[in-house]
């Protein structure tokens, strides 16, 4: 019995509080988005907190080193320091997927010397649209 409460307790997680519209999904995925640019821009972590699922792991490779990240240190290194001059840098969504409760968004980001291309990955979790997985690519410019 309390392997089936468990199971249950899991899959409400990820269930879908109620139907939207494609247009209403890709909406909420961009507030999701926005709130992770605003939280690297403005150095906040209760913006990236808004955006990720606290269990995110973020991967890529920094040069030639493979680098794998949990979201909470992320999160601590990304808060560090002054906010960012907005003006200096321009982050976009490049498309956004949605297949049922999941999705994947492109993301470019041009920042001074380099450049990041981001692949997204997003679970509606109790409602809300929250990124699970960061891949990037990263270029020096």
């Amino acid at each position: 019995m309390k392997t089936l409460l468990t199971i249950l307790a899991f899959w409400a997680l990820f269930v879908p509080t109620h139907a939207q519209t494609e247009a209403e999904e890709k909406t909420a995925i961009t507030a999701t988005i926005q709130a992770y640019f605003d939280g690297m821009m403005d150095r906040d972590v209760e913006k990236l907190q808004q955006a990720f699922f606290s269990e995110a792991r973020l991967i890529g490779y920094r040069g030639e080193t493979l680098t794998v990240t949990e979201f909470k240190d992320w999160a601590a290194n990304t808060a560090k320091g002054e906010k960012r001059d907005r003006s200096q840098f321009k982050n976009q969504i490049h498309s956004i997927e949605i297949k049922g409760y999941t999705a994947l968004v492109k993301t470019e980001l041009w920042w001074p010397g380099i450049y990041y291309f981001d692949y997204l990955t997003l679970m509606k979790i109790e409602g809300q649209w929250k990124i699970v997985h960061k891949t990037w690519y990263e270029e020096k410019r």
